[in-house]
Formats: C-alpha cells, sequence, structure tokens
C-alpha cells in the first residue's frame, strides 16, 4: 500500500461546488452520530492496536483518537467565536507536540467521552444556526486565510472519518 494512500485512507477532502441546505443537514447528523460510531469502532481494541501506528512515521491509534478530542474542541471552540465575534483570529496549534505531551499516555476512555460531551454542547449549536450562519467565518493565521463555518463543517465531517480509517487501519495493521 502507497503512503499517500496510508496519510488520506478516505482521499483528502473536497470542498463541495454547493453547500445545500441538505448537505449541512447530512454533516450535523455525522457530527451528532460520530461519538456513538468512535466509541463502536474502538471497542474491544487491544494495547497492541492502540501502539500501532496507522503508517511508518505516523501517529499510533492512541494518539489519533487523543487527537480527535483536542481538534473537536478546537472546531467547537471556533465555532463559538465565528458566531459570537465578526471574523475572529482562532489560534492554532501545534498537533504534532500535543501527540507527544503526557496526557497522551491515558486511558483512550477519556478523550472517548471527552468527544461525546463536546458533541453534546456543539451538535445543539449546529442544529440551531441558519443557513447564513454557515457563511460567518474565521482567520486561520497559519494559512493566513479566511474560512466559513459551511466550509470548517465540511472539513471536519471529513476529519472524524479520516481519523476514523486510520484507527480501523491500526486495528486491522493494513498498514504493516
Amino acid at each position: 500500500m502507497d503512503i499517500e494512500h496510508l496519510k488520506f485512507p478516505i482521499g483528502k477532502y473536497k470542498i463541495p461546488e454547493v453547500y445545500s441546505e441538505q448537505l449541512i443537514n447530512d454533516w450535523i447528523q455525522e457530527t451528532e452520530n460520530y461519538p456513538a460510531l468512535l466509541k463502536t469502532t474502538v471497542n474491544g481494541i487491544t494495547e497492541q492496536q492502540l501502539e500501532t501506528p496507522y503508517r511508518p512515521e505516523g501517529w499510533t491509534a492512541r494518539q489519533v483518537i487523543h487527537h480527535i478530542a483536542d481538534s473537536h474542541m478546537n472546531a467547537y471552540i471556533r465555532f463559538k467565536l465565528s458566531l459570537t465575534e465578526s471574523n475572529p483570529i482562532i489560534k492554532p496549534y501545534m498537533e504534532n507536540k500535543w501527540a507527544l505531551l503526557d496526557d497522551n499516555a491515558v486511558d483512550i476512555n477519556v478523550s472517548l467521552q471527552i468527544t461525546e460531551l463536546i458533541y453534546k454542547r456543539w451538535v445543539p449549536i449546529l442544529r440551531s444556526m441558519r443557513m447564513e450562519g454557515f457563511d460567518r467565518t474565521y482567520i486561520h493565521p497559519e494559512h493566513n486565510k479566511q474560512f466559513t463555518l459551511k466550509y470548517a463543517l465540511g472539513l471536519y465531517a471529513w476529519h472524524s472519518k479520516h481519523h476514523l480509517a486510520h484507527i480501523k487501519n491500526c486495528m486491522s495493521n493494513k498498514n504493516n
């Protein structure tokens, strides 16, 4: 298997040509279902599988699971900032350095619970938004670019499936 497929097992994020109300609603539904899907996927994961990287020099399944909680905490905050401020500049974080911190050694159930609880706060916000709310923006200084919330919602829906595929690969040792 080539390294590009190991990095992007579901392919890279593709920006839709049109952000329909149906597409936004589908992404919200996927977001709502994700914590349960993640929990079901890792049910029965072994210590060996948790320590398996999804690709050579990649993160382990454990690091990916903790990264999902970190990333989606940031997503939730980015949405709240964008809904309460005009085009805020968000704070990027060094995810590769975060993945090396000692909190990544804690039981994965901690991050599964964090993810579930974040979504219990995030999904009601998403469901309450009108379509024009998804046109609100934030600035990502690392990319020196402005992003809409509709773009971000799609990106995080993709991100969830992307890392779920990484975890499944670790569990099936497809990357070895």
